[in-house]
């Protein structure tokens, strides 16, 4: 029998403080899907553009949109889906803050984590 002390299991802390269950389990459905994380939340590619402007290129944690069915939302690790879109205000909640795109409609398309949306077309 030794007298050295017993290994305590490591503990993963953060510098804002421990990790919490919600983290972990998003932690774990990243590493599953392939996606990431930003400040701990997962995160997708979003682009939303016309022929001639992009509206909108990077990160974020949802986007919001209206189609014939109704307003929606998409997540990270959304099935693949492909959309017309109504007349209504695409909302992009990403690191930076919100952004609010009006729209006269168009197409969204949804695949491993990647949103396109296609305006004017």
């Amino acid at each position: 029998m030794s007298d050295a002390p017993a290994e305590q299991p490591h503990k993963i802390i953060e510098e804002s403080g421990p990790v919490t269950q919600h983290e972990t389990e998003q932690n774990e459905t990243a590493a599953e899907f392939g996606s990431k994380t930003i400040d701990g939340k997962l995160s997708m590619s979003v682009k939303i553009h016309s022929p001639f402007k992009t509206y909108y290129e990077g990160d974020a944690f949802s986007i919001s949109g209206e189609n014939a069915t109704g307003p929606f939302d998409i997540l990270p690790t959304h099935h693949n889906f492909i959309s017309l879109l109504n007349p209504c205000e695409l909302v992009v909640r990403s690191p930076k803050g919100d952004e609010r795109i009006i729209i006269a409609g168009g197409l969204m398309h949804v695949k491993s984590d990647k949103v396109v949306v296609f305006l004017d077309v």
